[in-house]
């Protein structure tokens, strides 16, 4: 796959739009953040490989150690914590995308995949979090995890889902982008 410095360029603004979503932040459990919207706005912008590239240069910085996640904090502790798995479940919700665009672009199928993603991130996150947790604080239900960490977050997460896809179906045009090229 090869990406042109105009890709490029977007592919870095997009990991910049998640890192300032996370900072704008509730402090819970697992912080309510503005990620998700960047991230259903990258997918919605730049398509499947771009966005999900853009993802993943994200979780990079924030490997690496930039505070670029909830808090400004930053490093593979955060990765490897308890609520790491809902940040890695963003890659899913990414190649979701990207394989759900070989079926079209139609707006049910965008939706669908970008669902189907969350889901998956929510699913991989959750079962990430009881582990974890568990690990370091002794047992607990995956019931009780999605008390804590997926149903607080589900209309939050809807909200976000219909924002993104509205703001993008804006800006698009005017970015001039090709979110089925990649």
């Amino acid at each position: 796959m090869r990406f042109r410095t105009k890709d490029l360029c977007y592919m870095a603004l997009m990991a910049v739009l998640i890192a300032v979503c996370s900072w704008i932040s509730v402090q819970t459990v697992v912080p309510f953040t503005l990620q998700t919207f960047a991230v259903f706005c990258a997918l919605e912008l730049l398509g499947g490989a771009r966005g999900t590239v853009a993802v993943a240069v994200y979780l990079l910085l924030g490997a690496a150690g930039a505070p670029v996640f909830a808090g400004f904090t930053g490093g593979l502790g955060i990765l490897l914590g308890s609520t790491g798995g809902y940040l890695l479940g963003f890659l899913l919700t990414g190649l979701v995308y990207w394989l759900f665009e070989r079926l079209g672009r139609s707006l049910w199928l965008r939706v669908a995949a970008l669902l189907l993603g969350l889901a998956l991130c929510y699913a991989f996150g959750t079962l990430w979090f009881v582990e974890v947790y568990s690990r370091a604080n002794g047992p607990l239900s995956v019931m009780t995890a999605l008390s804590w960490c997926v149903l607080p977050f589900l209309l939050p997460d809807g909200l976000k889902l219909v924002l993104a896809l509205l703001l993008s179906a804006r800006l698009r045009p005017l970015l001039k982008l090709d979110a089925v090229k990649a």
